[in-house]
């Protein structure tokens, strides 16, 4: 029988695969190659890698900038000479993205960077499956290599699919959406009954049930987008035992977005962030106003970038709570005092309004430049906060949940006031009755602002190629995007590209 060092098991898996740090082991205590993984902690170890693939997702990993500055959401405006950045924003807001766009390279290098590492890791605990510490991890690892494969079929159509480390084909080609689809559906309903029955409010950035219906929720939703045929009676189904688990609403809506909201019983599943050992949270510092540092007491200054169109912003009624994590108007220091913009000569008001998407200094004022659209601190902004935030963000949560189950029955003819309902009162808004799917989009634009789903759920509304501030309308081939150049290059089985492209 073959002997080996956990320290090596652990640094062949680490650094092959992946940049991983902080790996402790004792060089003293040998385990047999066919036993390792033999408990959770050394399990964890092998999957963690894969876990924690999330990271990137808000900011290096392109995801977020996918799937809301493409949308009627989120804009960064060319300000002056700041935000130009070659372009990279307004191609994404104008739907004029190529294969060579930036955050499309950057979301296909995040997934096609996690799933090999779920594969290897996969191979390693399938070893010791028999041990129900080590099968409870595998279970949560091929969930996870599901949640990947969901973001690429989501965005990109068609795409390679290797479910093997050892022996995978070099150079694969592209596997059907709906193939990959109904794959992925089946390795979570495979192993749900494997995974942890959530605590809520306790350790929500790990796998669990609440994490794999919540996914499955999700792929069911899409699944007319992604496979040609609804299933709205799914959707419900998954919804019910997502709400079956006990996740609750916060009192007030902007709770579930604290510095400190690791126990907040209505997020699902979330990427434990921290501003100084898990990094990547930076809205702050891409939406706040120069000056906005002094609210705060901000240690870094923030960007003056981002900001929601005008029509978004115009969605909200004044007695909404949810407004109280949007920056509008008169803005002030932390003792109280109006902020004034000496570059602008006025004092810092920033308005709704936003004159374009390249606010050029010829053709503006400084304070058009500077000063135009509402900036969101939904995500609470901690005094003294750093250049990252230690907020948790939420990829799947209950609101999220309650307005799909809402949308599915009102698809399936059945009424959804109830559950819309739940979501309004909280936030103080007008109830009225016999919610549309054009209510209930509008209700989602509202809660999850900013959360990832706009482009996603414009799509399946029909709303995602049609015009919005700055933006013309677009082809349906727009739905989804390039195959990127770079991986094209490496392997010409990728072709041919997606329709449009």
């Amino acid at each position: 029988m073959k002997y080996i060092y956990k320290i090596i098991v652990v640094l062949v898996v680490s650094f092959t695969l992946y940049n991983c740090t902080d790996l402790e082991s004792d060089v003293s205590d040998f385990i047999p190659g066919d036993e390792y993984p033999e408990n959770s902690e050394q399990a964890i170890r092998v999957a963690n890698p894969v876990f924690t693939k999330t990271q990137s997702m808000l900011d290096g990993g392109g995801w977020w900038f996918l799937q809301e500055v493409t949308s009627d959401e989120a804009v960064a405006p060319t300000r002056g000479s700041d935000w130009d950045d070659g372009g990279k924003w307004r191609v994404l807001h104008n739907h004029t993205w190529g294969n060579t766009t930036e955050a499309v390279n950057q979301l296909w290098g995040l997934i096609y960077d996690a799933v090999p590492r779920a594969n290897r890791a996969i191979e390693l605990l399938e070893v010791n499956a028999d041990n129900e510490e080590v099968a409870t991890v595998l279970a949560q690892t091929i969930v996870a290599r599901a949640y990947y494969y969901y973001l690429a079929i989501d965005n990109y159509g068609a795409v390679p699919f290797p479910r093997t480390f050892t022996g995978a084909n070099e150079f694969p080609s592209r596997t059907p959406r709906a193939e990959v689809f109904n794959t992925i559906v089946q390795d979570i309903l495979d192993n749900i009954d494997k995974l942890p029955t959530p605590t809520p409010g306790v350790a929500s950035s790990s796998i669990n049930q609440g994490t794999a219906y919540a996914l499955l929720a999700k792929l069911y939703l899409n699944a007319e987008v992604y496979t040609g045929t609804p299933m709205w009676a799914e959707t419900i189904d998954a919804c019910n035992n997502v709400i079956g688990l006990g996740y609750e609403l916060e009192v007030n809506p902007l709770d579930a977005f604290k510095t400190d909201n690791g126990a907040s019983k209505e997020n699902i599943y979330t990427i434990a962030y921290d501003e100084d050992k898990f990094t990547g949270f930076n809205f702050h510092m891409r939406t706040l106003h120069y000056l906005n540092q002094q609210t705060f007491n901000i240690s870094v200054q923030p960007w003056n970038g981002f900001a929601i169109l005008e029509s978004t912003y115009n969605l909200f009624e004044s007695s909404d709570l949810r407004t109280e994590g949007l920056l509008v108007g008169q803005q002030y220091a932390k003792d109280g005092s109006e902020i004034f913009d000496d570059v602008a000569g006025v004092n810092l008001i920033l308005t709704p309004e936003i004159p374009a998407l390249l606010i050029d200094a010829n053709t503006y004022s400084m304070n058009e430049i500077r000063n135009s659209g509402v900036r969101v601190a939904k995500w609470e902004i901690k005094e003294g906060a750093k250049g990252n935030l230690s907020n948790d963000f939420a990829i799947f949560s209950l609101p999220d949940i309650i307005l799909t189950k809402a949308e599915a029955m009102v698809r399936l003819g059945q009424n959804g006031d109830a559950l819309v309902n739940q979501i309004k009162q909280r936030a103080n808004a007008p109830i009225t009755g016999n919610y549309s799917l054009n209510d209930i989009l509008d209700e989602r634009g509202r809660e999850l602002l900013w959360q990832g789903y706009r482009r996603q759920d414009l799509i399946r509304f029909g709303e995602f190629n049609k015009e919005w501030d700055f933006k013309n309308p677009s082809a349906p081939t727009r739905n989804i995007f390039p195959v990127p150049q770079f991986a094209i290059n490496a392997n010409d089985n990728l072709l041919p590209q997606n329709s449009g492209y």
